[in-house]
């Protein structure tokens, strides 16, 4: 079962697709955090969700937010994706140990081995303010995010 409204997100540290480390208690006290799991690179959803992300980032920006893009893959696949896409936006790495922190959120396929399409809005204080999960084949609206971020 997916984190809920009024959780603390669980704190996590993954790598970037630099290999840079991240964690999310950084943001905390800061900013706000949209962080958005996806199943893998390369994929057409995916690819969509993700560019729909690249091109709408001042809407999120304005509201001191964070985003994080999370998926099973691997560093060198998610910075050649990167790359590619001209993403700009840190993509992590949620590869070994494989799903941990998909897991950790509610969000991992087990049969797939990835995770499915889950998004949750992380107030300044940690707290899960707003998420959706969808199953793999159905696109996110990234309208619904900033909608989330104008109610906090």
């Amino acid at each position: 079962m997916a984190i809920q409204v009024g959780e603390h997100a669980p704190d996590f540290e993954l790598r970037d697709n630099h290999g840079a480390p991240v964690r999310l208690s950084d943001h905390r006290g800061h900013r706000n955090v949209v962080l958005v799991f996806y199943p893998f690179a390369f994929t057409s959803v995916c690819t969509e969700e993700l560019r729909a992300l690249r091109d709408g980032p001042a809407r999120l920006a304005d509201r001191d937010t964070r985003l994080l893009a999370v998926s099973t893959d691997s560093i060198p696949t998610l910075r050649v994706f990167a790359e590619q896409e001209r993403l700009e936006y840190p993509l992590l790495s949620d590869f070994w140990p494989h799903g941990d922190v998909s897991r950790a959120y509610g969000v991992f396929d087990e049969n797939k081995g990835c995770a499915v399409r889950g998004t949750f809005v992380i107030d300044r204080q940690g707290l899960v303010r707003w998420t959706v999960v969808n199953a793999l084949p159905d696109a996110r609206d990234l309208n619904d995010y900033v909608e989330a971020l104008d109610a906090l």
